[in-house]
């Protein structure tokens, strides 16, 4: 029998029920090893150290670990594993849920006043979202874009559509999934009732009805005996009493379930206390077959699983292509429904004119709707026409040639059809978008099968047994590389003007009097520093001393971040747009920066006021680089150079001069692709557009020119 990799439904019903002892737990630090293993490590007060692991690759499962049996911790933290230390450092494990009957669990944890919610898909090719207080997507493993849901960071969360309950369901909702079935009891249990194969075999082991009997001859006591079963598999997950146990087979451990199975009664079992517990042990000590490295783990280095990556992308491209041709058909969809308005032209008039009178002399809408069930009676085709009306959304539905079309009341003919049309319009610039991506996906396709056959091609280079420890810290000559991964990863500041300095600390300023708005009201922090030009049209720079996810923390800022701020605040105003080549800015803390103007003053949107005593930069220069960086992420970066060039594989310098700032992109652009091998990689991160969003405001000039 094969050996359980994924926990089902029910096995995560169980887990949840004994996560909720956990609440109150004080999260230290996050983990992430590999792409797909997070290791959340807590403390509570009455149990000590809570290790909690969530797994959503090949193997999919959810618990609380054992000390003994959690990994040692990995290197340098990715940037996800950042995030999230940031924002759950010190805070408390509020809740555990299942969505629904889903293999999908929260984390709610809370700090202060914010909240923070770890999504976990274990389903599919499984993922990990994290979700500010309002479910907006901060950051997730994997980016998915598919007509029936988003998941990427600035979305909003969206579960898939929710499965049927068959633990919750009663037995005349029961009776109609089964009867909609044209297959077996047992394929009927696994995929109408969402069962899944084991609990499907359960269920009719334990009802006594053979499990291969065609739907068509189930009787009522057939199905009265099904449903009995059910109710007794629900029971103990209803009330939490687990007796867990893990399964074993010719000395494999093959399977661990939250109750004793009859299906598995010629099995060896061993007890545990809790789920949890013998989830830990399956986990730790199952042998996957066909897991073993065998020889190949004594090779210097481990060969990159090239074939899972090939995998990834090739499923990446399945589903842009399902969420194009999704596209194409609800945008050739809402075109015909657009086309029908024009072709009943004056019947729909008539509907729309009824209403409309009828709203003006304040007819309510149950009597409007009455009327036209009266003309429907009388056979007018007009009232015949009309499905529905809808008075909160001030809308009326009416049938043309068999297909439904939702109208606004309100208006006539030609702006509901206009509305239709750049409905279309929308969803067909979510495909173009969609085909753009997918172009982008076969290039990193083509790309890790050529990184495949090199290495193939290369395994017998280092077959000549020297060790060779320092690979890691060997760097790698980006620009020669004739294929480079791309490692994206977005961030919630990359809407602004942004850079990091050279200790570290993230920088980012307003590029319109709304995001100044904006960085002032909700992301400046006690401990933060303002700074700004001395100069009128500059944008607000604010170095960040903490995340905003963190409690603000008084930190000491080196000198060479202050004047790196101070650079960037200079060389983003006005200053650069007037053609000087230096300028004056100041410093100031969050409490001298006001909202409210002196008595007889007047503040324009994006200004504020000052307050109290200013440290001044006199005389700073005004310089920007943009440069590409290939790891640890591949993006492009722009800002002082002083804090840039040391963060990028080549950069170009930009000063102010007199070309316009899209031509100067484009120069930038085309010097990046000369010193790239990879040409193909540059036209994917870094295209003339992206460079423009780091140049000034104005003219400029690259510094060789």
């Amino acid at each position: 029998m094969d050996q359980k990799r994924e926990l089902s439904s029910i096995d995560l019903a169980a887990v949840v029920a004994e996560l909720g002892a956990y609440e109150g737990a004080k999260l230290d630090k996050a983990y992430l090893y590999g792409d797909d293993f997070l290791r959340l490590k807590m403390r509570d007060f009455d149990r000590g150290r809570v290790e909690l692991l969530v797994e959503v690759g090949q193997n999919k499962r959810a618990h609380v670990a054992a000390p003994e049996n959690v990994p040692d911790a990995p290197g340098r933290p990715p940037n996800f594993a950042k995030m999230l230390r940031n924002r759950l450092s010190g805070a408390d494990l509020a809740g555990v849920e299942q969505y629904g009957f889903d293999r999908i669990l929260e984390f709610r944890f809370e700090r202060g006043d914010e909240d923070t919610t770890v999504v976990a898909e274990l389903f599919g090719q499984g993922n990990i979202a994290v979700l500010d207080e309002t479910r907006e997507v901060v950051d997730s493993l994997d980016t998915v874009r598919l007509k029936s849901r988003t998941v990427a960071p600035g979305s909003q969360y969206e579960f898939p559509d929710e499965r049927l309950n068959p633990l919750e369901v009663d037995y005349d909702t029961f009776v109609g999934h089964m009867n909609e079935s044209d297959t077996d009891v047992v394929r009927t249990l696994a995929t109408q009732l969402n069962f899944g194969g084991l609990y499907a075999e359960e269920v009719c082991t334990r009802a006594g009805v053979d499990k291969e009997t065609d739907i068509a001859d189930a009787d009522e006591a057939a199905y009265e005996a099904v449903y009995e079963a059910i109710q007794r598999l629900a029971d103990p997950v209803r009330e939490r009493e687990f007796d867990p146990r893990v399964y074993r087979e010719d000395d494999r451990l093959v399977d661990v379930t939250p109750l004793p199975l009859e299906e598995y009664a010629d099995r060896d079992a061993e007890a545990f206390d809790t789920f949890n517990e013998a989830v830990d042990f399956y986990f730790t000590n199952v042998d996957f077959e066909g897991d073993d490295p065998g020889d190949d783990a004594d090779v210097g280095s481990q060969r990159p699983d090239f074939e899972a990556e090939i995998e990834k992308h090739e499923r990446i491209i399945e589903q842009q292509e399902q969420a194009i041709e999704g596209f194409e058909q609800e945008a050739e969809q809402v075109r015909e429904k657009a086309e029908r308005l024009y072709g009943h032209y004056g019947l729909v008039d008539e509907i729309l004119t009824t209403v409309q009178n009828a709203r003006d002399e304040d007819t309510p809408w149950d009597e409007i709707e009455a009327g036209f069930e009266e003309g429907a009676d009388r056979g007018i085709a007009a009232a015949e026409a009309v499905r529905s009306l809808d008075p909160e959304q001030g809308t009326v539905t009416v049938e043309i040639d068999g297909t439904p079309v939702e109208l606004d009341a309100s208006t006539g003919v030609e702006k509901n059809a206009d509305r239709l049309y750049t409905e279309a319009k929308r969803v067909e610039g979510k495909k173009e978008g969609a085909l753009a991506a997918i172009e982008d996906t076969r290039e990193d396709l083509e790309a890790a099968k050529r990184r495949k056959a090199e290495w193939e091609a290369d395994d017998g280079d280092d077959a000549d047994g020297e060790e060779d420890g320092d690979d890691e810290s060997e760097e790698v000559d980006w620009l020669s590389e004739p294929s480079i991964p791309i490692r994206k990863q977005e961030q919630w500041y990359e809407r602004f003007r942004w850079f990091r300095t050279s200790d570290d600390f993230l920088v980012i300023g307003g590029r319109d009097a709304d995001q100044n708005e904006e960085l002032v009201q909700k992301y400046l922090d006690g401990d933060d520093l303002f700074f700004h030009a001395q100069a009128h049209g500059g944008p607000v720079t604010i170095l960040k001393t903490s995340d905003p996810s963190e409690p603000s923390r008084d930190v000491d800022v080196p000198e060479a971040s202050k004047r790196e701020a101070a650079q960037f605040a200079v060389s983003y105003s006005s200053v650069w747009k007037d053609g000087r080549y230096a300028g004056d800015a100041y410093l100031v803390a969050p409490d001298q920066v006001s909202k409210t103007p002196e008595s007889g003053e007047y503040l324009e949107k994006g200004g504020f006021a000052i307050r109290g005593d200013r440290t001044y930069f006199r005389d700073v220069a005004v310089s920007v680089a943009v440069g590409i960086a290939c790891e640890p992420h591949t993006r492009v970066l722009g800002g002082p150079p002083a804090a840039v060039v040391p963060q990028v594989e080549t950069h170009v310098e930009v000063e102010p001069g007199r070309f316009a700032q899209g031509d100067v992109a484009k120069r930038v652009y085309r010097t990046f692709r000369e010193r790239f091998a990879d040409t193909s990689f540059v036209r994917k991160v870094a295209s003339p557009d992206l460079i423009q969003e780091f140049l000034p405001p104005g003219t400029s000039r690259t510094s060789e020119e």
